[in-house]
């Protein structure tokens, strides 16, 4: 069913479709690897996105491996170019964004991180998604486990569908 985008969404406009590629993540407290993603942004036509988040590593060869990461959850325009996120990880944590969408590009920091009493501790984030060129490009800068916020994840993505 093809509905109409809600007008609020015109400055996310360019995020919507299914996103495919591959990118670099490390920490201090993990070794860094390579992996696969795909991102999903979709409307229903109200005045939110829709987003969905799968990673895979990458072994040495090339293949996919084991699934890593996924996030879900929604992006919600508000005035003045202003948006906030929310996403929920598997992992027992969730987390609030607020940021700005200009030229194509959205960033993001964390306003609230909350986390089931199991979930790894997770302080802070602060998110970048822009194009480049016709590709998706994000960044992902992460506190954690008591460490200061840093690059965690970056990806470079192209639109599959």
């Amino acid at each position: 069913m093809d509905v109409e985008l809600h007008p609020d969404l015109e400055p996310l406009k360019f995020l919507l479709g299914t996103w495919e590629g591959a990118g670099v993540g490390g920490y201090p407290t993990i070794e860094s690897f390579n992996f696969g993603q795909e991102i999903s942004f979709t409307h229903v036509g109200k005045p939110f996105l829709i987003y969905a988040s799968r990673t895979w590593k990458i072994e040495e060869d090339g293949t996919l491996g084991r699934p890593l990461g996924m996030e879900t959850g929604y992006w919600r325009p508000r005035p003045d170019h202003q948006v906030e996120v929310t996403l929920a990880h598997p992992t027992g944590i969730i987390e609030i964004y607020v940021g700005n969408v200009a030229f194509n590009r959205v960033e993001l920091h964390t306003d609230v991180v909350a986390r089931t009493e199991s979930a790894k501790e997770v302080t802070g984030g602060h998110r970048l998604y822009g194009l480049i060129g016709e590709d998706l490009g994000w960044a992902y800068d992460m506190a954690a486990m008591g460490h200061e916020l840093q690059s965690h994840l970056s990806a470079q993505l192209k639109k599959v569908s």
